[in-house]
């Protein structure tokens, strides 16, 4: 089919997916489960097979983000099970109010209808996607890129079993089969078809999408993620939480990208930070972090040289830029510049500091004593996500249910007449 005619067939559910109940959906996504569990095999094959082609021209690094595994499958298939298990969304009473003239007014949350997704590399947002889609009453039609496309493919074609297998129609959720930029422009420039755009992925995508989209689109994804520690931190609770929010996942848009430190304890940290995240993972044959330095912090370790954009750039690897700050005021300034408003977090044992830390930077998650790496749907308790929103109206943070609803007044009269 043609994108065109997906979308087409997709706005033909709309009201189909509006209106199923909360017993359907839950029950869909437990099929879904199961049908993704039983073709774990073919969907490792498709996998493998886009693995070995995209291995020739990506870093090992992003081929993590692409490969799948039997665990892999598995916690997509769980968090299908985990979305069946939240409340519906559909149908909530968001707000009551009687006028005085007795009219009852109700604010009521309901689907926004067509979803489309523009995304990169990673199959799990494919199932995520879905779920939460489906789950919140809406229809989805989801654009994975080329490298992906036959694992992609293989996931929805099991989705869509799910929904068969209970009777539901399968145009529910869809499959864009062009990854060309023409189908991507064409879900951007859709109007009266796609009802909200989310692209998931690199700045370049999320910049083509949202200075090209014609349909509403949200803005999500791109992560230059800080850790300030403060001079009244607990350094080896910093060097766990830089440790794990550099070096679990580099590839992802919640790895932290920069570390500032305080000017106070830089002579007495920096060492630590570089034996943790250099030397120690150098001497245990793991990937160690290439730290690119100021001038400050280049005076007190070994490393590279920050460039001119180094404070600016989202890595997605084993690489941080580091950065020894005067005080907690200049922390606050240099994230204001330089963030993407994805996620930042300070170190501190100083409640006065994290309160002004809090209060001051304007992320979508502000972290304090805890890794970035937890802004997440599936972390949060929304089961999974549908992307970070990184922009402030409508959604902000990780995208579950409710942020894939909208609301409409529903009012209750008894022949009241306006004068």
């Amino acid at each position: 089919m043609t994108t065109h005619e997906i979308l087409l067939a997709a706005k033909a559910q709309r009201m189909t997916a509006a209106t199923l109940s909360d017993e359907q959906k839950s029950t869909a996504l437990y099929a879904m489960a199961d049908c993704l569990e039983e073709q774990v095999d073919i969907i490792l094959e498709n996998n493998n097979n886009d693995v070995n082609s995209a291995s020739e021209h990506i870093s090992e690094v992003m081929l993590d983000r692409l490969r799948l595994t039997h665990e892999r499958v598995a916690d997509m298939a769980d968090s299908l099970r985990a979305v069946a298990r939240l409340a519906d969304p559909v149908g909530r009473v968001l707000s009551h109010t009687v006028r005085p003239d007795g009219l009852a007014i109700d604010k009521v949350s309901v689907p926004i209808g067509v979803v489309a997704i523009i995304y990169e590399s990673r199959p799990n947002v494919t199932s995520d996607a879905a779920a939460l889609a489906l789950r919140s009453g809406n229809v989805c039609v989801l654009r994975g890129g080329k490298e992906a496309y036959f694992t992609n493919r293989a996931i929805v074609g099991a989705l869509r079993g799910g929904l068969a297998r209970c009777g539901l129609p399968v145009d529910i959720i869809s499959c864009v089969e062009d990854t060309s930029r023409e189908s991507a422009h064409e879900l951007m420039t859709a109007v009266g078809l796609v009802d909200l755009l989310i692209p998931r992925g690199g700045a370049g995508l999320i910049r083509t999408c949202t200075e090209n989209a014609k349909v509403p689109c949200i803005q999500t994804g791109t992560g230059i993620c800080h850790i300030y520690v403060d001079k009244s931190a607990d350094l080896e609770m910093a060097l766990n939480i830089i440790e794990n929010a550099k070096t679990q996942r580099p590839s992802v848009c919640n790895a932290a990208e920069v570390c500032l430190v305080h000017k106070d304890i830089a002579d007495k940290f920096l060492p630590m930070l570089k034996a943790r995240l250099v030397d120690s993972r150098a001497a245990s044959n793991e990937v160690p972090v290439e730290l690119r330095l100021c001038e400050r912090a280049a005076a007190i370790i070994d490393g590279s040289p920050a460039g001119a954009d180094d404070f600016d750039t989202e890595f997605l690897d084993y690489i941080m830029a580091v950065r020894v700050v005067d005080d907690l005021k200049e922390a606050v300034r240099h994230i204001a510049d330089h963030s993407t408003g994805h996620s930042e977090a300070i170190v501190t044992y100083d409640a006065a500091a994290a309160d002004q830390f809090t209060a001051h930077v304007d992320s979508a998650a502000v972290y304090v004593n805890a890794s970035t790496r937890f802004t997440d749907g599936g972390q949060f308790g929304f089961g999974c996500e549908m992307g970070i929103s990184t922009q402030r109206l409508h959604a902000r943070g990780p995208m579950g249910l409710a942020e894939l609803n909208t609301y409409k007044f529903v009012i209750h009269g008894d022949g009241q007449i306006r004068k």
